[in-house]
C-alpha cells in the first residue's frame, strides 16, 4: 500500500511538471502571436501622426515625379513594332536617355503624339543630313543598304530618296509587312522624342 502511494505521488508530480511546461509554452506562443498580430495591425492600420503624414507625403511626391516625368509607364497598343515589341506589352519610357545626347540610328524611341498620354513607338533609321530611301523593301541610307536584323516580315516598300532635315530624325516601325499608306513613319522633330523604352 505504501509503495503504491509513493508511486502515485511521483506520477502526479511528473504530470504537474508537464502541465506547467505546456502552460508556459502556450503563454509564450500566445504572446508571440499577439506581438506578430500587433506588428501586422500597426503596418496595416498605422497611427496617423505628423511623422506618418510626412513620410506618406514624401513617398507620394517621389512616386509622382518618378512615374510622371522620369519613368513613364505605358501599354503598347498596335503591331507596328512587331516582333520586337508586341501588342499589349507593358514597358516604361526612360526620359533621361537623351538628356545630354541625341537619338542615333537603330535606336527605338518614344515619339510624343498627343502629350504624354499617346506616344508612338518607332525606330530611328536616319538622322539629320542623311538621305533615306526604300527599294523593294530594303532600307538605304546615303545610298548604302542597311542591314536590319530586327525586321523579320516581308516588305515591298519603295520610297524615293529624301534628306532628313536639321534637328529631325527619320523613324519607321519594325513591322513593314503592311501598306506604306497604313504605316505611320517619316521625319519627326527631336523635340517630340520623349525617351526610349526601358527594356
Amino acid at each position: 500500500m505504501a509503495s503504491f502511494k509513493a508511486s502515485f505521488n511521483i506520477n502526479f508530480a511528473l504530470n504537474a511538471q508537464d502541465v506547467s511546461t505546456i502552460y508556459c509554452f502556450n503563454i509564450y506562443t500566445y504572446k508571440l502571436k499577439m506581438a506578430k498580430n500587433s506588428k501586422i495591425s500597426k503596418f496595416l492600420f498605422p497611427s496617423i501622426t505628423p511623422k506618418f503624414i510626412l513620410r506618406i507625403s514624401i513617398v507620394t511626391i517621389f512616386a509622382y515625379v518618378l512615374f510622371g516625368y522620369i519613368i513613364i509607364p505605358l501599354k503598347i497598343n498596335g503591331h507596328s513594332m512587331e516582333p520586337t515589341y508586341h501588342n499589349g506589352g507593358i514597358n516604361f519610357c526612360w526620359r533621361l536617355k537623351y538628356l545630354y545626347a541625341k537619338p542615333a540610328r537603330s535606336h527605338v524611341v518614344m515619339v510624343r503624339f498627343a502629350g504624354k498620354k499617346a506616344m508612338l513607338l518607332k525606330r530611328v533609321v536616319a538622322v539629320e543630313g542623311q538621305t533615306v530611301e526604300f527599294r523593294q523593301g530594303k532600307l538605304f541610307v546615303n545610298g548604302n543598304i542597311i542591314y536590319e536584323p530586327y525586321v523579320r516580315f516581308p516588305c515591298d516598300w519603295n520610297l524615293s530618296p529624301r534628306v532628313v532635315e536639321k534637328n529631325r530624325v527619320y523613324v519607321v516601325g519594325d513591322n513593314r509587312n503592311v501598306l506604306m499608306e497604313k504605316h505611320d513613319f517619316g521625319q519627326v522633330s527631336i523635340d517630340r522624342i520623349l525617351g526610349v523604352p526601358l527594356w
